[in-house]
C-alpha cells in the first residue's frame, strides 16, 4: 500500500495543522491514533513494520558491511562510536550515545549505496533508525509500539511537507535533518507515554533548534557534513523529547514553527540550498575535496 497516499488522504485539501491533530487527540489519545482514524490501520501498521525492518537493517549494514562511498569520506564512524559507548557508556549515556552511533551507521550505509528508508529524505535517513533502535534497546519499545511511533513521525513529516518543505534544495538542511529531528522527537514522546501536547512541544523544540541550517554537501555528496549531522539531530530529538516530557513547552506553537521554517528556507541564498557552493563546502578543504572528486570523475560525469 502507499502510506504517503494514506496520510495525504487523511489531510484533505486544507493546509494541515499539527496543532489541530493534537487538539483532536486530547489528553488521553495519541497522534498515531488520530493518524490511523479512517484508514486501514492494520495495513498501515504492517507497512510501518516493514519500513522499520529496513531501518534496522540499514543500521546493521552500516555497522558491519560499510564498503566504499563515492567520495571516500566514510570511515566506519558508527562502529567506532558504538564501540566507545559499549565500553564506557560515553559522556551522554547509553540512550543518546546509541542513538547517535546508530544514526551514523545508517547514514554511512546510505553513502555507500546501501538500502535505507528515506525518513523523511535520504540525507536525513539516519535520525529515525538511530532513535528507534536505541529506544527498542534502552526503553524496551516493541515492534507494535515502534510501528505506531513511526505513524506519529509520518504524521509530523507530512504536515511539515505540506506547510513548509522536506527538501534541502528548497529549504536547506533545516528541512531535512531538522524535520527528521522534529518527527523523531514527537515519536519518542509517544513511545515514552507522553501526551499529544507534549509530542507537539517536542517537535517544535527540535525544529526551532535547526532553523537556518544550511545544506552544504562537500563535493555535492551526502557524506560531509550530512552523516555527522544525522547523529547530532538524533541527540537533539532526544533532548527535545525529554524537555517536553518534563513539562517544558515551546512558546511558539508547532504549526507556527513549521511555517517559520518554510519562510526561512525560502529566504536562504542558493549557495546554502544543496548546491555545494556554500557553508563548509566552500571552505578551502571542502573545495580541495571537491576538486579531487571532480578530477577523478569519468568524463561523462563532469
Amino acid at each position: 500500500m502507499d502510506a504517503e497516499a494514506t496520510f495525504e488522504g487523511m489531510m484533505g485539501e486544507e493546509l494541515p495543522s499539527l496543532d489541530e491533530f493534537i487538539a483532536r487527540a486530547g489528553a488521553t489519545g495519541t497522534l498515531s491514533g488520530i493518524a490511523l482514524e479512517g484508514t486501514d490501520a492494520e495495513d498501515l501498521l504492517a507497512e510501518m513494520r516493514r519500513r522499520w525492518d529496513v531501518m534496522r537493517e540499514s543500521v546493521r549494514d552500516g555497522l558491519e558491511e560499510v564498503g566504499s562511498s563515492a567520495g571516500g569520506m566514510v570511515a566506519r564512524d558508527g562502529r567506532r562510536y558504538l564501540d566507545r559507548i559499549t565500553a564506557t557508556g560515553g559522556l551522554m549515556g547509553p540512550l543518546p550515545g546509541k542513538a547517535a552511533a546508530y544514526a551514523l551507521a545508517a547514514s554511512e550505509c546510505n553513502a555507500c549505496m546501501g538500502r535505507i528508508c528515506a525518513a523523511p529524505t535520504a540525507g536525513a535517513c539516519g535520525v529515525l533508525p538511530g532513535l528507534f533502535l536505541a529506544a527498542s534497546e534502552e526503553m524496551g519499545a516493541g515492534g507494535d509500539q515502534l510501528a505506531r511511533a513511526l505513524v506519529t513521525a509520518g504524521l509530523v513529516g507530512t504536515v511539515i511537507a505540506a506547510r513548509a518543505s522536506l527538501s534541502g534544495a528548497e529549504g536547506g538542511c533545516q528541512a531535512e535533518c531538522g524535520s527528521a529531528a522534529a518527527m523523531g522527537a514527537a515519536a519518542v514522546v509517544e513511545l515514552a507515554g507522553g501526551s499529544p501536547a507534549a509530542a507537539g512541544h517536542a517537535a517544535a523544540l527540535a525544529l526551532k533548534s535547526f532553523l537556518g541550517l544550511a545544506c552544504d554537501p562537500v563535493g555535492g555528496l551526502v557524506e560531509v557534513p550530512c552523516i555527522k549531522r544525522n547523529a547530532i539531530a538524533a541527540v537533539h530529538a532526544l533532548a527535545a523529547a525529554d524537555m517536553a516530557l518534563a513539562g517544558v513547552a515551546s512558546a511558539i506553537p508547532v504549526d507556527e514553527v513549521i511555517d517559520a521554517m518554510g519562510r526561512v528556507g525560502r529566504s536562504l541564498p542558493e549557495e546554502l540550498r544543496e548546491t555545494g557552493r556554500g557553508g563548509v563546502a566552500a571552505t578551502p578543504t571542502g573545495r580541495r575535496i571537491a576538486a579531487r572528486l571532480y578530477e577523478s570523475a569519468p568524463d561523462d560525469n563532469r
